[in-house]
């Protein structure tokens, strides 16, 4: 069946970051406009520093843009522009709808890995015994050994804060997906497990954006793909 639903759309995105100290100005991304359908999945790639992961972190808001619209067809609000909705909406979206894995771990403290997945849980008011069987089913899934779940991920390996990353992501099941670098430090055997779920997500209707530096590996899975060059999408 064509996609044909719009659950996102981004128009004339633009991020600039101002340096203090010599006083410049960095543009990070600008003129971006997109269109993600649902159940769709866009990759984007670029060299290190073209303006991918500012893209995502627009989307998700952990950065504020400088102008354009991004508009998310939310279930909660309807139709919202997450470059203008209020802080409440995006904690609300964060729990509910959109997901996002990043290549660094930021874990509440004293949190053990095991909390940290279930708690994506909870904040979709899970009860607490159903939240700890899926969060089980995902640690084991990304094979971080059970040996580790009740342990401060302060001390894992850049590769197990990873697949903790994805699975506190992925098992809340989100609408939106955002991935930025997903399988950057992963071996090939867990990089075939992130294919695997990513197309298992995709076929629930999950609507993802995701970075790559080898793409090759997503054929099949992605449905466009926007290389970005000095901030633009090129043509």
């Amino acid at each position: 069946m064509t996609k044909t639903t719009e659950i996102l759309r981004i128009t004339n995105l633009a991020k600039s970051f101002y340096l203090h100290n010599p006083g410049l100005v960095i543009e990070s991304c600008h003129d971006i406009n997109l269109t993600l359908l649902e159940g769709e999945f866009i990759g984007i790639v670029g060299r290190s520093g073209a303006g991918k992961s500012t893209i995502l972190k627009c989307i998700n808001r952990s950065y504020l843009p400088m102008r354009g619209d991004i508009i998310y067809a939310s279930e909660a609000f309807g139709p919202i522009n997450l470059a203008a909705a209020s802080e409440r909406e995006i904690l609300y979206l964060r729990r509910h709808e959109i997901g996002y894995v990043s290549q660094f771990l930021n874990v509440m403290p004293r949190t053990t890995a095991k909390e940290h997945v279930m708690s994506a849980l909870v904040d979709q008011s899970m009860d607490a015994a159903g939240s700890e069987v899926k969060a089980e089913a995902m640690l084991r899934y990304f094979q971080l050994p059970e040996s580790l779940w009740g342990i401060y991920p302060a001390t894992f390996s850049g590769g197990e804060r990873l697949r903790l990353n994805l699975a506190h992501a992925m098992v809340k099941e989100p609408r939106l997906l955002l991935l930025d670098e997903p399988t950057a430090s992963l071996d090939n055997k867990t990089k075939l497990l992130v294919r695997d779920i990513l197309k298992k997500l995709k076929g629930a209707n999950t609507s993802m954006i995701g970075i790559f530096h080898d793409i090759e590996f997503m054929e099949g899975v992605c449905d466009q793909v926007f290389n970005i060059n000095e901030g633009r999408i090129a043509s």
